[in-house]
């Protein structure tokens, strides 16, 4: 058989159960991001949050997230994929079912961060048993299409969902929906899942290094998200960030010090990977942040409930996880980085078609030209990003490597909505409409440029994959 019929033979292999499982969990870490968006009008009302503490339902998720994401990376080559799997979900499962039940503010910011957490270790164990059960080429493409389908399309679909739980069963719904899929997800992967190898003595933990890497990254990521609304000179921000880089620098002098450290720096010789992280950054900090400006446009400017606003996002929901699904072809075609090229790309001109369309008056029809690219734009690129950051990474760093780049998806999307949000100048749900509009506007302007230099710096960057 020839090396071309061999390919072809390995990209029709049937992935099964596995992926599919795998692709589940991806989608909860997803929707439990953007699923509280079109909540928070009900839980502030329920649980009595100020107009200032509600932002921290969504920021308490993406602190602890971003913060933890290394150590879960590590943890999963270490202690074990399936155990760190198992974990994780079942920590969904339990702080959803004390979310669902919350009484106090409190409580339920204690139940974001925990399953920041459980997200922080869920996400790289998820993606190093999907590049590790399948062999890298097209079969792994396609195993990572699905689960890219999940995650992209859930930041718009957990939009959706929230919006029709909501409507129909109030706030604690989006939270209690996690159990069953959570503890599901749980038995699913104790069983389907090869057990873990006895763990390798020979590799230490690197423990310090978690520690300072954990504690600097949360710092800094909740400056990211504190600052721009309460003040970078308060002394809660000032602190912060004074420790944060404190432990940062803590972080390398260990890491140049240890024999086995917490992030190789062999791994940075992967050009893939690179190229991988930076985009990353600029994903989340782009496209991840477009959910939160149209949830405000629709229920702020348009006067949409929660139910019609999440029906809104099922239109960029299915083109994003079609977006998704072109990727392992359009690899496989063009090559990885021409990709990521060509779906910055399209996310910039979708993002700017978006402009003269989010009016005071605007149809929802005036808005799909701009929805539909920017959608295929977000799927192409999300698929193409991680088939980019697993490439010619050895299987005992697979976990590392995807918290590398998880990591900078997270801190991405914190300083991106932190500078969206400063960008559009005072815009928040207690605006005046056409001050919201300005607002929205001036974001998806810096959305398409942000983006657009983006492909740019691609397309002039060393070929990071074989075209």
């Amino acid at each position: 058989m020839s090396a071309t019929a061999a390919e072809s033979t390995a990209g029709r292999q049937r992935l099964g159960l596995p992926v599919v499982v795998l692709a589940l969990a991806q989608l909860v870490i997803s929707l439990d991001y953007s699923i509280v968006y079109v909540a928070l009008p009900e839980i502030g009302l329920g649980l009595g949050f100020s107009d200032h503490d509600l932002q921290w339902v969504v920021s308490a998720y993406v602190v602890t997230t971003g913060g933890f994401l290394l150590l879960g990376g590590r943890a999963a080559d270490l202690l074990g994929r399936r155990r760190m799997f198992v974990l994780a979900t079942a920590i969904y499962a339990v702080s959803s079912l004390i979310g669902g039940l919350a009484q106090s503010p409190g409580v339920l910011l204690a139940v974001r961060a925990a399953q920041g957490i459980g997200g922080s270790l869920l996400f790289p164990a998820t993606l190093s048993l999907i590049t590790t059960t399948y062999t890298e080429g097209p079969v792994r493409n396609r195993a990572l299409a699905i689960w890219g389908a999940a995650g992209a399309g859930g930041l718009c679909f957990g939009s959706l969902l929230g919006g029709v739980l909501v409507h129909g069963y109030g706030w604690p719904s989006v939270f209690l929906v996690n159990v069953p899929v959570a503890l599901a997800l749980a038995v699913l992967g104790r069983l389907l899942f090869p057990a873990d190898a006895p763990r390798d003595r020979t590799r230490r933990f690197d423990a310090a290094g978690a520690l300072a890497a954990t504690g600097g990254l949360t710092l800094v990521v909740f400056v990211l998200v504190y600052a721009p609304a309460w003040g970078w000179m308060r002394l809660a921000s000032l602190a912060a960030a004074a420790v944060g880089i404190v432990f940062l620098v803590l972080f390398a002098a260990i890491e140049r010090r240890a024999p086995d450290p917490l992030v190789p720096v062999r791994l940075f010789r992967h050009r893939g990977l690179v190229l991988a992280t930076a985009v990353a950054a600029l994903f989340s900090a782009t496209f991840s942040s477009l959910p939160y400006f149209l949830t405000l446009y629709f229920q702020a400017v348009r006067g949409y409930d929660a139910f019609v606003t999440g029906l809104c996002f099922l239109l960029p929901a299915v083109v994003v996880a079609a977006g998704t699904q072109a990727g392992p072809p359009a690899v496989a075609r063009f090559g990885t980085r021409r990709l990521l090229v060509g779906g910055l790309a399209a996310g910039a001109v979708g993002a700017l078609a978006l402009v003269p369309a989010v009016a005071a008056e605007g149809s929802y029809l005036s808005l799909i030209p701009g929805i539909v690219l920017i959608s295929l734009g977000q799927g192409s690129a999300w698929t193409a990003l991680w088939i980019a950051a697993a490439s010619g990474v050895a299987p005992g760093d697979q976990g590392i490597a995807s918290g590398i780049a998880s990591t900078s998806l997270q801190i991405g999307g914190a300083v991106g909505l932190a500078l969206l949000v400063a960008a559009a100048s005072g815009i928040g749900q207690q605006s005046s409409a056409p001050a919201l509009l300005d607002g929205i506007r001036t974001a998806l302007l810096a959305m398409s440029g942000a983006l657009a230099l983006g492909a740019l710096v691609a397309l002039a960057t060393r070929r990071a994959t074989s075209p």
